[in-house]
């Protein structure tokens, strides 16, 4: 079966430049920030994590996947909201999508897939790997693959952890994902979070290596090591001085402070940028969540009703493009 991209498995040595997470709220008016500051230069990716409202972390006690099947699912309409405005703006995603929803909603799968987008894996449940003994973990991650694959029709080669829930109190998951066939991983944030982290990860793009002991980063992986590419989401700019606050910056900080870090990223770097984002974050009239807790629903609800809007800016300011044409770059 072949994959995405064949470039992918020719040429792993460049594959994924470094990247970094960017949070975004208000817009600056009247002027194209990446005019003013240069980035329309350089091609970043939009990555999507596609679960629905009531598969988020956050809610994980009030939401268990037993109570899945009976609640009210949006996922459909808000992917295609984002698969519009993609199309509208001729710009190429990169759905990381939960198997529970490939299952459930097949003809998501088939429709980002149709649109020429790329599709990898954020497993089957959202489960946080740390809740998971490696039996259950490895099952959950093959399943999610197999069923995209089966949908698709080509080889599914990326995986994203929910929550970014590799940590070093689970690296064995990089075995598991080797394992399964995976070529690359976007599953560590190199920060502390109540939910994920591994805070001394190089914020840069590389590779994940075993040395038989332990996993580590490395800029590159030789033919006789054990190891895959590591394509990673960050904070930059000013979100990086906030680490302890996790996502919600995504909805708290204005989109000057972020593109100001990211300018300063990549004049250090000179290299892309990666954004991600959920559909659910597209709607403002989801169902609320009974039972959590201020915290996460202050989280998870902050300015969901202004989403589309700073979407749309960020397609207009930023140049996005699929990792396979990045790789033909």
């Amino acid at each position: 079966m072949d994959s995405f991209s064949t470039l992918v498995r020719k040429e792993w040595s460049t594959v994924f430049p470094e990247s970094s997470m960017v949070f975004w709220t208000n817009l600056f008016p009247f002027v194209s920030l990446c005019e003013m500051t240069g980035l329309m230069t350089i091609k970043n990716y939009m990555t999507i994590d596609v679960e629905d409202y009531f598969h988020v972390s956050a809610f994980e006690k009030q939401s268990p996947p037993s109570t899945w099947g009976d609640r009210v699912c949006r996922v459909e309409q808000n992917t295609d909201t984002i698969l519009r405005l993609l199309d509208e703006k001729k710009c190429q995603g990169h759905f990381f999508i939960l198997g529970w929803v490939a299952e459930h909603y097949p003809e998501v799968v088939k429709q980002i897939s149709s649109c020429g987008h790329e599709v990898a894996s954020h497993g089957y449940l959202h489960q946080r790997v740390g809740l998971q003994d490696r039996q259950t973990y490895r099952q959950d991650v093959r399943r999610g693959k197999g069923l995209l694959e089966d949908l698709t029709g080509y080889a599914v080669i990326g995986y994203r952890a929910p929550s970014y829930s590799i940590t070093r109190q689970t690296e064995w998951a990089f075995d598991e994902l080797l394992e399964a066939g995976f070529l690359y991983d976007s599953s560590i944030f190199p920060m502390k979070h109540d939910f994920y982290g591994i805070p001394d990860w190089p914020r840069f793009g590389g590779y994940a290596v075993s040395d038989g002991d332990r996993w580590y980063a490395a800029d590159r992986c030789e033919e006789d090591q054990r190891g895959f590419a590591n394509y990673r989401s960050q904070h930059c700019g000013w979100a990086t001085k906030l680490p302890d606050r996790g996502w919600w910056l995504f909805s708290s900080a204005s989109l000057l402070d972020n593109t100001h870090g990211t300018e300063a990223y990549q004049q250090e770097r000179a290299t892309a940028v990666c954004f991600y984002l959920h559909p659910w974050e597209f709607d403002p009239e989801q169902p609320r969540m009974a039972g959590a807790s201020m915290k996460s629903r202050f989280r998870h609800y902050l300015n969901l009703d202004k989403t589309e809007q700073r979407f749309r800016r960020l397609l207009d300011d930023f140049v996005f493009q699929s990792i396979a044409a990045g790789l033909e770059g």
